[in-house]
């Protein structure tokens, strides 16, 4: 088995100067092309079941889907609970063996956050996992818009709820199509002056390739979640072998033809974050 928690795969980027992919997952399809990416890149993934996941499929068969990937797998996988909005969530993903939680409060008072992702923290640790908290709310393209991170306050949510992982508002956004204006450099350096914790970047799909590659390199950015991005090459996959033969209704042998462009899609984002090759579990 590779199971393997946030911390496992993140201290080692934040140390060696990488960052980890959180990918965003829908169903068994991509799951197995990102780890068969991550295999062939030789370098840990992170699954992230959302919301959106979430409401399509259950979080039990979600844990026993990331477990069943994770056990056969070649490199450390991380089965992540994404923009988890509950404790009963997160309850419920811990019992069915995701290995990280990601609690999020951001759009809560800073005090009302930190003291909710704190108890969620406490509880990932107690079972042994990680766990992932907001400071800052990263917005989303066309909807409700960022409020940006303060380095004070997060340095505050840092040391107050002991999380493994922050993620930050530093110009991201969600749900983008393409390159965003970039995020601000300024904002992240002032939040590592004050902080020792990975960083982790949501709505990656709106960040370069090249900004990820530089902050993955030399900032503590270690994990950039990407979403968008990857369910764009589903989609464009998807519509090719429909109309290749519109004759065809069986599922599975249209699916079948998702895999390689979302594979090679997959790799060129890995090979994209600065891991050494060759990582095994």
């Amino acid at each position: 088995m590779t199971r393997a928690t946030l911390a496992e795969v993140l201290q080692p980027a934040l140390r060696d100067g990488y960052a980890v992919a959180g990918l965003v997952t829908l169903g068994w399809e991509d799951m197995r092309a990102f780890v068969a990416a991550a295999e062939a890149e030789g370098v840990p993934v992170i699954l992230q079941a959302g919301p959106g996941c979430r409401e399509h499929t259950p979080l039990p068969i979600l844990g026993k889907m990331f477990l069943h990937l994770a056990e056969q797998a070649s490199v450390p996988v991380v089965a992540h609970l994404d923009h988890g909005y509950s404790r009963e969530e997160c309850r419920i993903a811990l019992e069915n063996g995701f290995t990280s939680l990601m609690y999020d409060g951001s759009r809560k008072p800073l005090e009302e956050n930190i003291a909710e992702t704190a108890e969620i923290a406490q509880m990932a640790h107690k079972a042994g996992i990680s766990c992932e908290g907001e400071i800052g709310f990263v917005g989303y393209d066309g909807g409700e818009a960022s409020a940006g991170t303060d380095p004070e306050e997060a340095a505050h949510f840092a040391r107050e709820t002991g999380v493994d992982a922050m993620a930050i508002s530093v110009g991201n956004v969600h749900l983008q199509r393409g390159d965003g204006a970039g995020l601000d450099a300024k904002r992240i350096r002032a939040i590592e002056e004050v902080t020792s914790v990975p960083l982790v970047i949501h709505g990656g799909s709106g960040v370069s390739h090249a900004q990820r590659l530089e902050l993955a390199r030399t900032s503590a950015i270690c994990k950039f979640n990407i979403g968008t991005e990857l369910r764009m090459v589903f989609g464009e996959a998807l519509r090719t072998a429909v109309n290749r033969d519109q004759s065809r209704f069986d599922r599975v042998e249209i699916l079948k033809e998702i895999h390689d462009p979302l594979v090679a899609a997959t790799r060129k984002i890995l090979n994209g974050l600065g891991a050494p090759t060759g990582l095994q579990a």
